[in-house]
């Protein structure tokens, strides 16, 4: 499964490693990962999974200054993700940071700071915010770019299709 490829480049570069999955956690008994649902009511997007990781990071281990997020979809993420968004954060002197490839931004992959956790809770439950871009153009947001050859690493896995397209990518070395 994607989820497999995700993990294992996902889990080298953070010290702990948290799925953020809505209905029955059990599907993911096989990944030994603490499962941890949207922590708002209804289905309130991308934030709510940075919330949810956030929120976990505070509660389980306080020590955490950020919070790294990953697509599940995207099986080629970069290996060295959490490093250059982190550079990207220090070198502009920024609050957070997002991936871009290609003129466009993939903020699901992003860093995020714990400390705006209450923050973020407050524009998704008393403001209504569900665009991630609209959250973080509150703060200074840097961007860490990425190149799309040999293959984009932010290629979305969602259909059949795109499975293909990723396994022949694999196959080739590419990926």
């Amino acid at each position: 499964p994607v989820l497999d490829h995700v993990i294992a480049r996902a889990r080298p570069q953070v010290a702990a490693l948290v799925l953020n999955a809505n209905g029955d956690p059990s599907r993911f008994a096989r990944y030994g990962l603490p499962v941890v649902p949207d922590p708002i009511e209804g289905f309130a997007g991308p934030l709510a999974g940075v919330l949810a990781g956030l929120e976990w990071a505070r509660r389980h281990a306080p020590n955490c200054l950020w919070v790294a997020s990953f697509a599940t979809d995207a099986p080629f993420l970069p290996r060295d993700l959490v490093a250059r968004l982190t550079f990207a954060i220090t070198a502009h002197g920024a609050d957070m940071a997002c991936a871009t490839s290609a003129g466009q931004d993939h903020p699901v992959f992003g860093l995020w700071p714990v400390r705006l956790a209450d923050d973020l809770r407050h524009a998704l439950v008393e403001e209504g915010v569900r665009k991630v871009d609209v959250w973080t153009a509150r703060y200074r947001l840097a961007k860490a770019p990425f190149a799309v050859e040999p293959i984009d690493p932010f290629f979305n896995a969602n259909t059949p299709d795109d499975l293909a397209e990723a396994e022949r990518a694999i196959a080739s070395g590419a990926a």
